[in-house]
């Protein structure tokens, strides 16, 4: 389990971010396009295309690709011109000219999506199952990545130091797997040219990726947003931890002794005891709010863009409130990200949690189906969202599932789907209602496709609980497009949950080939700490 820094659940934020898609940058002698702008980069077709960098004050700089050539005169030391309705095609080459001229060689036009999220979003293909087979397929020069580095900013920032890569076997094995499968399977059903924007980080709440102005304007998430106390709480923390430093050395001291002592007894050695982490400095830690929004997401502002796809929620999921708490903070960091690329309501492709943990052979409320229901909610609630449900590739001891083709895949259904218009079924079996008859539970679902389907033997992972709020595990069979559960120990059921578990263990599908996602029925109040559910 990822622990959340409690330590940084304020923003250390120095400067408000800005929602400016103009970038603030500093002067230079020569005109100098923003590293976007580099040999092979792809750029979005059919959009507003803005390109931009610095140049002196009062400048002319004229940009030219294909038949479109537009200028504009640099003003604060900087430039921003747009090219219109790019047909797919390339390559060709970019030229941006003023005092000096730069020549922007192999650009391709087509799809752009932003690839963003934590360490499941971030495993590179050469961790992932079949990495040796993968990798020596990947030569499609119609595909490139641009990889954002990892950066933490207390302010908006408008560079960043990077380019693009086509990808081959040799530029691959780093790059995301689940972008990766993404982009292939796009680049393959559309026949364009796919850039992929990699911009995330292992380990990281969803505070780090939105911005200040957001946290402050949302009641429910300005408790991140204090610009005071940041450094005292942790130079507090400093001083517990030397004090519980000098605590280990001496429990270390007894233990060296307890272990010779063991050894002349022939006993089993005593393990050591554990040492205390040392807290991270705010300016070095991604779990500070803000921070990496600022860092990895203002710098690409304002490059055009299809769509965003995400993998994130693990850092959230410490503990049943925070992951209670997602669903507003995840829909909060979308409608940041959407009005500050000044593109509309945007699509916007998610990942739910991979089974992870113990498999459990009781009903469980852990915080990791908490934080999966705020993910469905917010694929209902927000618009122009979508979810991959990947039940089936979790991994109880690995928090990184290596099976990232399926969720890529996944991924990519959804895009078609929204992005493209293609009329195709993208998502698996979701609740859409219960009613009661005597003793039996009757669940009804849409996206069904072709037909419910279990796949795999009888169906798993539902449980039934009546009024006492208790649930036990029920007995399901699919009947005329529903689902029928039940239970010889509940004889008035009130409620049903499925897949209701940090690990669940579950087999409805839809005949289309995509799993159900988890779900409850019930309206229960969540386990939280008694002072935040007396607050509810």
């Amino acid at each position: 389990m990822i622990r959340r820094a409690w330590l940084f659940a304020f923003a250390f934020g120095l400067v408000a971010a800005s929602s400016e898609t103009v970038p603030q940058l500093s002067a230079r002698a020569d005109v100098k396009p923003h590293a976007l702008f580099s040999d092979g980069v792809v750029l979005q077709r059919q959009a507003k295309v803005a390109i931009w960098g610095t140049a002196d004050d009062g400048e002319k700089v004229a940009v030219k690709l294909g038949n479109q050539d537009v200028s504009t005169t640099a003003k604060d030391g900087k430039f921003l011109v747009y090219l219109e309705n790019l047909p797919a095609g390339g390559p060709y080459n970019l030229t941006i000219a003023g005092k000096n001229t730069v020549t922007v060689k192999n650009v391709l036009v087509g799809e752009v999506w932003i690839c963003s999220g934590q360490s499941n979003m971030e495993m590179s293909l050469g961790a992932s199952a079949d990495a040796k087979k993968n990798i020596a397929e990947a030569n499609n020069p119609k595909i490139r990545f641009f990889k954002v580095p990892h950066r933490i900013a207390f302010k908006p920032e408008t560079s960043v130091n990077a380019k693009w890569q086509e990808c081959t076997s040799e530029t691959i094995a780093g790059r995301s797997a689940v972008a990766y499968f993404f982009g292939r399977d796009l680049q393959k059903n559309l026949d364009v040219p796919v850039g992929l924007i990699e911009t995330c980080w292992g380990g990281t709440p969803a505070e780090s990726w939105t911005s200040l102005r957001t946290l402050e304007a949302v009641p429910e998430l300005k408790h991140y947003a204090g610009l005071s106390g940041l450094k005292e709480k942790y130079e507090a923390a400093k001083k517990r931890y030397e004090a519980a430093k000098e605590r280990y050395n001496a429990a270390l001291e007894k233990h060296k002794e307890a272990v010779a002592k063991a050894k002349e007894e022939g006993k089993e050695p005593p393990k050591p005891p554990q040492a205390p982490r040392a807290p991270q400095p705010p300016e070095n830690n991604p779990h500070t709010p803000t921070t990496l929004y600022n860092g990895m997401i203002a710098p690409l502002l304002p490059y055009a863009m299809r769509g965003a796809i995400w993998y994130q929620g693990e850092s959230n999921a410490g503990n049943v409130e925070g992951a209670v708490e997602y669903r507003t903070l995840f829909g909060a960091m979308i409608k940041n990200w959407r009005e500050d690329w000044k593109q509309g309501d945007f699509p916007f492709l998610f990942v739910q949690l991979a089974p992870f943990m113990k498999i459990e052979q009781q009903p469980t409320d852990p915080p990791w189906a908490w934080l999966r229901e705020s993910q469905r909610m917010v694929s209902v609630h927000v618009p122009n969202t979508a979810e991959a449900v990947i039940t089936d590739v979790g991994d109880e001891k690995d928090i990184h599932p290596k099976q990232k083709e399926p969720v890529g895949l996944r991924l990519a259904l959804a895009a078609r789907a929204l992005a493209y218009g293609q009329k195709i079924e993208f998502i698996g079996p979701a609740y859409d209602g219960l009613k009661i008859h005597g003793d039996k539970a009757v669940v009804s679902f849409k996206n069904v496709g072709g037909g419910l389907v279990n796949k795999g033997g009888p169906l798993q992972g539902f449980t039934l609980a009546g009024e006492d709020m208790k649930f036990v595990n029920a007995e399901a069979e699919i009947r005329d497009g529903t689902i029928i559960v039940h239970s010889d120990k509940v004889a008035k059921p009130v409620a049903v949950r499925f897949g209701w578990a940090n690990y669940p263990v579950v087999n409805l599908w839809n005949k289309d080939g995509l799993p159900a996602s988890p779900f409850r029925t019930d309206e229960f109040p969540p386990p939280l700490p008694a002072r935040r559910a007396a607050a509810k």
